[in-house]
């Protein structure tokens, strides 16, 4: 039975290098000659995240921008970014930023995309699977249906499509 799976996961290693570009800038830029800004990045197995340093909040936020612009020329979806964080004092002047990087599908969201399908009436079945969406089908056409529906309706979070099989 054809099937596929609807995934929410960043490419990490195009996120790694636009923080490894961004970083560039910023060590050469004018504006930021003599601070101690700079981002640093961590990734595990299932979490990563960002985290920015900077000698007060208006750098901060000319340091978020660099790196929107970096991820936006490297194609990487800046809503897998979480930036509402606070700033949080770390001695001094200085400030750090947490930025966390989604990954997954949250049940929530999982749950909205099997009940839009269901909705659609396509002769299709959907699943959830851990953080993934399982999505199976008897003819193939359906399910590229069910993927033109998913891109349409499902604008929360950017979603790629993986496994499909025959």
């Amino acid at each position: 039975m054809p099937s596929f799976d609807v995934v929410s996961k960043p490419n990490l290693v195009e996120l790694r290098n636009a923080v490894d570009q961004a970083n560039k800038e910023i060590g050469t830029r004018f504006d930021f000659k003599g601070s101690d800004a700079r981002i640093e990045s961590r990734a595990e197995a299932k979490e990563s995240d960002l985290t920015l340093y900077a000698d007060d909040e208006f750098k901060l936020g000319q340091m978020r921008d660099v790196l929107i612009g970096k991820l936006a020329k490297r194609q990487v979806d800046v809503r897998f970014l979480d930036l509402g964080g606070k700033p949080e004092k770390i001695g001094g002047d200085k400030l750090k930023l947490t930025v966390k990087v989604k990954n997954g599908i949250e049940p929530a969201l999982a749950k909205k995309i099997v009940q839009t399908v269901k909705d659609s009436r396509l002769k299709v079945t959907a699943g959830i699977q851990g953080d993934a969406v399982r999505i199976q089908g008897a003819k193939r056409d359906t399910l590229q249906e069910t993927i033109a529906l998913l891109r349409a309706k499902v604008s929360d979070v950017p979603l790629s499509f993986e496994n499909f099989r025959d």
